[in-house]
């Protein structure tokens, strides 16, 4: 099985590396800077699951792309979609099978458009990892997941063959039979970390320390499951009581990958992971007072960013 890794940053170096580890057959799409660095120092690892060095990874520009590839492993941020989708377009093929990383539900439908709902499977990861000065790709905590599935639901022959291929590479990757629930319920989840932890600029235990903070962590997770609902996937029981508990720790140092964004003064996916929930509220004709000042916060820190 041919797979295509888009990019080869934190996250689709952190997966895509754990696939060639495996001697799976792994091509990593990247810009001219990305591919110069891995030629000479190699995509390294730095990981509690163990580190590893892999030299000369095979790389790809869009330039060169001329082959069709089985599985497309699409890890780029929300407003590098576009570009992205620009980059591996020629390495689609009739049977390839698209596999997105990103948060949300947005960019279903920009794929779908491009490429055909059949070739689009639903994913997500649930990953702390970040690139180092020397590029490295540093994992911060042991958690590890890589799931997909066919979005309508049940499993497929396809999902089966990825699932086989996709575990030699101990990444904690699993076949999902209800992908798109999956998605929705991570997305309530992030959207409440994102946004209580970039208005307040603080971790969740700070913020829970203060006052009103609990609530109001809760409060804006209650709006968005909200949301969650309305579009037919309400978060499931068991999924909420995981989830206000991590929301909910008391000295957790716990914030989201958005936060670090913005203390980097790096760009954040505002539109994609808060202002589209907001869009399906007012589709709903749901109130969300809470998520709307989260993102005010975030156009306005866009706005002094540029």
């Amino acid at each position: 099985m041919r797979i295509l890794v888009v990019g080869a940053g934190a996250t689709g170096g952190y997966f895509g590396g754990r696939l060639l580890q495996a001697g799976q057959d792994v091509t990593f799409l990247v810009r001219p800077k990305r591919a110069a660095e891995l030629a000479s120092a190699g995509l390294v690892i730095r990981s509690p699951h163990g580190d590893a060095t892999l030299t000369n990874p095979p790389t790809v520009l869009a330039s060169g792309l001329s082959e069709t590839f089985d599985v497309i492993l699409l890890s780029c941020k929300a407003f590098d979609l576009d570009d992205a989708i620009i980059s591996f377009a020629p390495a689609v093929g009739p049977r390839t099978a698209i596999i997105p990383l990103l948060n949300g539900m947005r960019h279903m439908e920009t794929l779908d458009a491009k490429f055909g709902r059949e070739r689009v499977l639903g994913g997500l990861c649930s990953l702390a990892v970040t690139l180092n000065k020397m590029r490295e790709v540093v994992q911060l905590a042991p958690m590890q997941s890589l799931g997909f599935g066919e979005r309508d639901g049940g499993t497929s022959d396809r999902v089966r063959a990825i699932a086989a291929v996709f575990a030699s590479g101990d990444c904690g990757s699993q076949a999902s039979d209800d992908i798109v629930q999956d998605m929705w319920e991570k997305w309530v989840f992030l959207a409440t970390l994102a946004g209580a932890t970039c208005l307040m600029r603080a971790s969740i235990g700070q913020i829970v320390a203060a006052p009103g903070g609990r609530d109001f962590i809760l409060s804006t997770r209650d709006e968005i499951a909200g949301i969650a609902k309305a579009a037919g996937h309400p978060p499931r029981e068991a999924i909420m009581t995981r989830t206000t508990g991590i929301l909910t720790t008391e000295n957790s140092p716990l914030t989201a990958s958005m936060f670090r964004d913005i203390e980097a003064g790096a760009r954040v996916e505002a539109d994609h992971i808060i202002g589209d929930l907001i869009t399906r509220a007012e589709a709903a004709k749901l109130p969300v007072p809470k998520l709307r000042t989260v993102y005010t916060h975030l156009k306005a820190y866009e706005k002094r960013r540029e």
